[in-house]
């Protein structure tokens, strides 16, 4: 699949179309105004959850006191200042439910971890209420999901406040092979926080983005290949794709339900798994959850002796794009052997690059099939029906949706036919047989391993509008089209951009990745928060 770029790297406060902050367009690259002052300090910067918690209890902070310094840090940094441009659109309702859910707290006490606690989710996933849900599209403005998605339900139920929702690369990044990751025709450019002019990575660029800048106490993204790890390794975050199936898609504008899946997006290990805990559980309205191993409380594998013992295979394939992300990667190689894991090296994917065609294939077929179903499911007063519907509309409005990129993989996915065609019952048999029994599972049962290792992404390419996105390696699609877990940590920075590691492995291995993540993370503390930057310094 020549778009690894597709989906690798696809991987204000008003319900009402955002334009895109003012850069200067010099070779297609969006540059930060120069002469923009560093954000002065702010009270709630890299604070956990269980800052936020202890800061609750105390009486220090109100989830409503939370809510509003997120909401005055939003408008002072990602509206105006360096602009990140990463929220596409406000919960009108965020105080209101923050100052119920702090009377709930003196009345009965608290639900769990999460209450109070503001989460931004990404603008794929329905909320049944004042906020649309667009997927960054203007074919989708003024949509109102008729009732929340899973993860939304999860989130109000275990107590946390939905902030609101971030921006993404239009359509989870599957409308053309020469997008620019972080782009939306509804909410213009995300940036990245570490420098300005550098791309966020997509398609929840905006979850990662902002996040990272501490917009929020966390967030959540979405993946189909790429687009939770690949963010969050590019803004120097803990990203968690989960295996398929532990936490519902339903009411999730879908890529491929074969691929598909939400993953907790945050600045520590622990503050990922608490989110991760909270989203699990089985839904009627997606088969796939019948089959999960899940838990309700993942904190308890944070280990900080966890990788004592650990068997841990490099999967060299996925170094050499970048030397000086090899040799941060080696450094760190021989940082988990002081922490007593066995590192088997090489321990490669023998099937790497041998269902690339086979993924695409898959995923035009399922994104056609899928996506008809949940527009369909919008109702009659949705302003459009079915993939053909969307593709009309970005056609009309060509100059406010297809000014840089156009709609290839579309236009490729309508001509598809439907699920019961050999074509793509062979392509996704392959992908299993490739990325599963011949690929994880084999390298993994030869070398009698618990994980893998690989570098998630080299630094952030410069956000470039003539020629799209500019990817230059990483790791995430075996693990992508397999549907196994897959977890990325800050690992260390490259001319002060974030560089992430990966820990993947089999399927429902969340418990050990995250034992492995939170060693690697204490151990190592290599997260800094972004200093805003206009640009990458290379001195």
């Amino acid at each position: 699949m020549k778009r690894r770029k597709f989906l690798e790297a696809s991987a204000l406060g008003c319900a009402v179309a955002i334009t895109q902050p003012a850069v200067v367009i010099a070779g297609g690259v969006p540059k930060a105004d120069l002469d923009v002052a560093p954000p002065k300090e702010f009270e709630l910067d890299e604070l956990k959850i269980s800052d936020l918690q202890d800061g609750m209890k105390s009486g220090r902070f109100t989830s409503r006191s939370l809510v509003k310094k997120y909401l005055d840090r939003i408008d002072e940094i990602d509206k105006n200042g360096p602009a990140v441009n990463s929220i596409i659109e406000i919960n009108p309702d965020a105080i209101s439910i923050a100052e119920a859910l702090d009377r709930e707290r003196k009345e009965k006490g608290v639900r769990g971890p999460l209450h109070g606690i503001p989460i931004l989710v990404k603008d794929n996933i329905d909320t049944a209420d004042r906020m649309m849900t667009t997927a960054g599209s203007l074919a989708l403005l003024d949509s109102h999901a008729p009732q929340d998605s899973f993860v939304a339900k999860k989130l109000r139920a275990a107590g946390a406040v939905i902030l609101g929702k971030t921006n993404l690369s239009e359509w989870a990044n599957i409308r053309s092979n020469h997008s620019s990751s972080g782009w939306s025709g509804r909410g213009g450019q995300t940036r990245n926080p570490y420098a300005l002019d550098r791309n966020p990575c997509g398609s929840s660029s905006g979850s990662g983005a902002a996040a990272s800048a501490n917009l929020c106490a966390a967030a959540i993204g979405t993946e189909t290949d790429g687009s939770v790890v690949c963010p969050s390794s590019a803004n120097s975050l803990v990203g968690i794709k989960p295996t398929v199936g532990l936490i519902s898609r339903a009411g999730i504008i879908p890529i491929a339900h074969s691929q598909d899946t939400a993953g907790p997006m945050a600045r520590t290990v622990s503050d990922a798994a608490v989110l991760l805990g909270a989203l699990t559980g089985i839904d009627i309205n997606d088969g796939a959850t019948k089959a999960q191993r899940s838990f309700t409380d993942y904190t308890k594998f944070l280990d900080k002796g966890g990788l004592k013992g650990a068997r841990l295979g490099i999967v060299r394939k996925n170094f050499g794009f970048n030397d000086r992300v090899d040799k941060l990667m080696n450094d760190l190689i021989g940082e988990l052997k002081k922490l007593g894991a066995i590192i088997v090296d090489p321990a490669d994917i023998p099937t790497s690059g041998k269902f690339d065609d086979s993924e695409l294939e898959v995923l035009l077929y399922e994104l056609k099939a899928d996506l008809n179903k949940y527009l369909k499911g919008l109702g009659p007063g949705a302003p459009v029906h079915s993939l053909k519907d969307v593709i009309e509309f970005n056609e009309k409005n060509r100059d406010r949706e297809m000014p840089y990129f156009g709609q290839d993989l579309f236009i490729k996915a309508e001509a598809k036919g439907p699920l019961t065609d050999k074509k793509y019952v062979d392509a996704l048999a392959k992908n299993h047989l490739l990325a599963r029994t011949q690929g994880i599972d084999f390298v993994m049962r030869k070398n009698r391993l618990d994980a893998l290792i690989a570098p998630t992404g080299g630094p952030a390419w410069p956000t470039d509008w003539i020629n799209g996105d500019h990817f230059t390696g990483g790791y995430s699609t075996a693990s992508a089209v397999a549907g196994y877990p897959h977890i990325t940590v800050p690992a260390g920075y490259v001319f002060g951009l974030p560089v992430g590691i990966s820990f993947f492995g089999a399927a429902w291995s969340e418990p050990k990745l995250i034992q492995y993540a939170y060693a690697f993370e204490q151990a190592t503390m290599a997260r800094r928060p972004p200093r805003f930057l206009a640009a990458a310094s290379v001195s």
